[in-house]
């Protein structure tokens, strides 16, 4: 199987994969007194990263890697990948609200190989191809998940519409809240 094949799997799959890497965290859990305090920090900007960008674009969730057009306001004129990097920091509060630094080394290796070697080449496979000019430019300025260039207000401005953050949104959202919840309530079981 290529690594084109490997990408379009691990795209369509991403979420069952997530989905599984938590259970396994929640599986590895031994939560301390400290983590909550630690572990929230990096849950909660990353479920935030993940609304300032899901409100920018407008739609996201699909099995298919598809874009009308290059999206590059907002989070997006800082790093091309502001969802995934709201994922790495809510599992990275995640892990270390679990106390367990194998659910740490776990998750690293997965996102690497789930994101950083599939999922993102994947899509910027297709970017590259829909939109080679423009996002040849974009990416001598936005890195995978953090800035080359510093972006102008009006790039971090942009189009933003709740409706559609809330539509696209909230399932992780729910998702985020109640893996959080259990993996803090390891402690009592």
């Amino acid at each position: 199987m290529n690594l084109d094949r490997m990408g379009s799997l691990a795209f369509r799959f991403r979420g069952g994969i997530w989905t599984l890497f938590f259970l396994l965290i929640l599986f590895l859990s031994r939560p301390g007194t400290a983590g909550p305090l630690y572990g929230l920090i990096p849950v909660a900007l990353g479920q935030g990263i993940r609304f300032w960008a899901a409100g920018t674009i407008r739609q996201y969730r699909g099995e298919e890697v598809g874009a009308e057009g290059l999206v590059t306001w907002g989070p997006y004129s800082i790093a091309r990948n502001p969802l995934y990097l709201g994922n790495a920091l809510i599992g990275v509060g995640w892990c270390v609200l679990s106390g367990s630094f194998a659910a740490f080394i776990i998750f690293s290796a997965v996102f690497v190989f789930l994101y950083l070697m599939l999922v993102i080449p994947y899509e910027e496979s297709f970017l590259r191809k829909n939109f080679p000019v423009d996002f040849a430019r974009y990416s001598e300025r936005a890195g995978r998940f953090f800035p080359l260039k510093a972006p102008s207000l009006a790039e971090l401005r942009g189009p933003f519409d709740r409706v559609v953050l809330w539509r696209s949104e909230r399932h992780s959202l729910w998702v985020t809240l109640a893996g959080t919840l259990l993996i803090l309530s390891r402690r009592w079981w």
